[in-house]
Parts: structure tokens; sequence; C-alpha cells
């Protein structure tokens, strides 16, 4: 009887990769450092790729859009939206193959068109492992590695609050503020970097935000969690911890816990 062949697609993931953190080697296993690489202008970054596996890795090696939905979680296209650098960059070597244990440097080089946009530009390098066809269960890996290139130009930084939204769970409260970002640089929101005060009579409640960032000329939802027992309307001010030599942002709104 034929052996049945199953196929298995690995997601995307934005950061270094491996098959696993026990003793035991997997199979398979694809790591891939650094998973973000920032470059100035046109210039060269190199990317070290590793196989900690127990098994040889085939490996492609392609460039993509991404774009992040209003919750940060990240989408894969060819293109990427009208800030994508995927055109601007080059990799070599784009097909290579790696022993177990053994490692290969990724060069990645950008060239930034003449009359770019000023600000960040962003592409991912994809590396996919290719099947075995020997293998009962045929496995694929395919992580990324985020691409980010600063054109040059006026840096513009300008963060708002647009609007705050709670959503009722049986045991916590959660908090979300849209956020938009209508500068043209990625803004990383470190957590507790956007702040929440709840107000009731002489009641105060302090909420600090979970870890996100912002593509530019993009908005997205940042959480913040309420575990306490206040329920009804309250007041919530909320504001975003500015950076030295810029001004804070902040505004005041009426919710309901």
């Amino acid at each position: 009887m034929r052996r049945a062949a199953a196929l298995a697609l690995a997601a995307v993931v934005l950061a270094p990769a491996s098959a696993g953190a026990s003793t035991t080697r997997p199979m398979l296993a694809l790591t891939a450092t650094p998973a973000r690489v920032a470059l100035a202008g046109s210039g060269i970054a190199t990317v070290r790729v590793m196989n900690p596996g127990r098994g040889p890795v085939s490996v492609d090696v392609a460039r993509a859009g991404f774009s992040l939905d209003h919750r940060g979680r990240p989408t894969i296209g060819r293109r990427g939206g009208l800030r994508a650098a995927t055109a601007w960059l080059a990799v070599r070597p784009r097909r290579f193959v790696l022993r177990p244990g053994a490692t290969r440097l990724l060069t990645v080089r950008s060239r930034i068109p003449r009359r770019a946009e000023p600000g960040d530009h962003d592409a991912l390098v994809l590396l996919t492992t290719r099947r075995r066809r020997s293998a009962a269960v045929a496995v694929r890996m395919r992580i990324g590695v985020v691409v980010v290139v600063r054109a040059p130009g006026r840096v513009i930084r300008r963060l708002a609050l647009r609007r705050i939204h709670v959503r009722r769970g049986r045991r916590v409260r959660l908090v979300e503020l849209v956020v938009a970002n209508r500068g043209n640089v990625t803004e990383t929101l470190e957590r507790g970097r956007i702040r929440v005060e709840l107000r009731h009579g002489r009641f105060r409640a302090w909420l600090h935000s979970e870890p996100r960032e912002l593509r530019p000329r993009t908005s997205g939802v940042v959480q913040l969690r309420y575990h306490g027992r206040l329920r009804g309307p309250v007041t919530a001010r909320a504001w975003i911890v500015a950076p030295p030599g810029t001004r804070p942002v902040a505004q005041t709104f009426r919710i309901r816990l």
C-alpha cells in the first residue's frame, strides 16, 4: 500500500523560529537572526540563517510585502501597499541547502529610487523550506525577516487617540484604544507607553497598555486590561507618553465598564 503523504505549512513567524526548544533536536528546524533589519537609505545588511535540526533543509528565499491588521496580526502579500520596500530589495542567495548545524549568511541590499517618500518603508524576506520527497509527512516551514528601509528626508512623528471601546469578559474588562500613526515612521509602542486613568468620584485606577507596533499612516487597537470591581459609567483619561522633546498626546473619554 502506498504511504499517504500529508502537507503541513507552518504559519509565517516574524521572529527567529525553530521547531522546538527541548533538548531533543527536531528533524526540521530553521532560525534567522536578526528578526528585524533596519537600513538607512541604500545599504547592505546580513541575516544569519542556521539549521539546528537533525536533517538537511533546502531553503528558498523570496521578497514579499506585508501589512498589519487592526489588531496587529501580520498578513503576507506580494506588494504590501503604498509604503512597501519590496521592489527596493535584492537578496542573495535565492536558494541554498543547509546541513544539520550549518549556517549561511544572506545579503540584503536596498536601493532607494529617486523621489522616494521620506520615512519608513518595509518588506519581508521570506525563508521557505522545500518538501522532502522521502518523508511520509512532508512539512514545510516558513519564517519572515522584517526589513525596514528609511528613505531620507524629514521625519514626522505624530500619534493621535481616535476612540475608545470596552470589551467585557467574566473576569476582566479590555479597554481598547484606537491609535492613529499620522507620521511617516513606524512607531513601536512599548508596554505601558499608553496609559489610562479611570475616575469615578474618589476612585482612581491606572491601566497600562500592551505592546504594539504601528506602521506609518495606519491605525490600530491598543489593549489595556482592568481587573477591578468598578462597573458603570466612568471617566477615562488617556495619554501617550511622549519621547523627550515632544509633547504628550492626551484625551478624555466617557466609557461604561
